[in-house]
């Protein structure tokens, strides 16, 4: 499935696939119609390759919500987007339960089957499954990986920490000399005052 080309053009319906750019735009193919037309470069156009559904915790490609589509369809339509609000989200929460329902709203699901279907009924999705899936499991098995050697690193962090305190033991020492030298320097006084009595009563 490359979305790279395709694209929702604002104020249009269906998707369009980019044939090649202009002095003034784009040239672009409407897939539903199977109709070329000019659009100009002040157009706002979105590539599907860039475009997310909100979730709880984080985005979902449009890639990936398409794929989950087509594995519970076994490769064959969605639900009309034509249906109400509330068939559309009941749809998606078998699809993605964990999208994120007060950001995405209605209009949002019509146009993602809408979408959905336009590519299907081309012929533009024909996902490989098992790939797919192989490739989100290896995927997932990084990610663990990563994650458990920041634990790691975090547990032996906290392990050493004890051991910097060791050095600030070495001061005491240095304390107990300074005492010493300070108790000698009164010894050294006394002798030399007992030597100027000497000089005296000679």
């Amino acid at each position: 499935m490359d979305l790279s080309r395709v694209i929702a053009i604002s104020g249009k319906p269906g998707l369009y696939r980019l044939v090649s750019q202009t002095r003034n735009g784009f040239v672009v193919e409407d897939l539903d119609k199977g109709k070329k037309v000019s659009i100009a470069a002040n157009y706002n156009v979105s590539l599907l390759d860039n475009v997310a559904i909100y979730g709880v915790s984080q985005e979902y490609p449009l890639a990936e919500v398409f794929f989950r589509i087509y594995k519970k369809e076994n490769g064959g339509a969605s639900i009309d987007h034509k249906l109400s609000g509330a068939e559309l989200r009941a749809y998606m929460e078998q699809v993605l339960p964990e999208y994120d329902d007060s950001r995405v709203y209605d209009s949002d699901l019509k146009k993602l089957f809408q979408w959905y279907n336009i590519l299907q009924s081309k012929g533009l999705l024909n996902i490989d499954l098992a790939a797919v899936e192989a490739a989100i499991a290896a995927q997932q098995a990084e990610i663990e990986a990563a994650q458990a050697t920041e634990v790691a690193t975090e547990e032996v962090a906290v392990e050493e920490k004890p051991k910097k305190k060791a050095p600030a033991k070495k001061a005491a020492p240095k304390k107990a000399k300074a005492e010493a030298e300070a108790e000698a320097k009164p010894a050294k006084k006394t002798a030399a005052k007992k030597t100027t009595k000497k000089k005296t009563e000679e």
